[in-house]
């Protein structure tokens, strides 16, 4: 076991490499480990699904993931469905949390939390299905927890 993944509370994503299946414009998803509220990864518009990955550098056990998106009362109160995988190689994902719809409020402050399973992965991969609000995958943070 990796002894950075026995430290609770600790957050492997945070200024990680990322990759994309897409991105809208200039809206990559670096910008959802790089720690900025108000900086966002968008996918392409009408073209689910479509996913945003993280390489955490080390194999960590994973028992939270909190997918957040910008604080401004200006993104509305939306609903996306997300299906969160883990893998060690990166080339084959297994399941962390099966397709929810988490909703994003900016009353309570545009965020959702998924329980994980703490399985022991490199990399974690977001697959977006649908949005509510708009046609395209959008998430603003992603901090996983030990």
């Amino acid at each position: 076991m990796d002894r950075r993944s026995a430290c609770p509370g600790r957050r492997p994503a945070a200024g990680r490499p990322t990759t994309q299946s897409s991105q809208t414009q200039h809206y990559g998803s670096g910008f959802a480990v790089d720690n900025d509220p108000h900086s966002y990864w968008e996918s392409a518009n009408n073209a689910f699904p479509q996913w945003t990955q993280v390489d955490l550098g080390a194999v960590h056990a994973l028992r939270r993931a909190v997918l957040t998106l910008p604080p401004n009362p200006a993104w509305g109160r939306r609903t996306q469905t997300v299906t969160i995988e883990g893998s060690a190689n990166g080339q084959s994902f297994v399941p962390l949390a099966g397709a929810a719809g988490y909703v994003f409020d900016p009353a309570t402050g545009n965020s959702a939390t998924a329980t994980l399973p703490g399985a022991q992965v490199r990399y974690v991969r977001l697959t977006f299905t649908g949005n509510t609000a708009w046609p395209a995958g959008q998430l603003s943070g992603l901090r996983l927890h030990t």
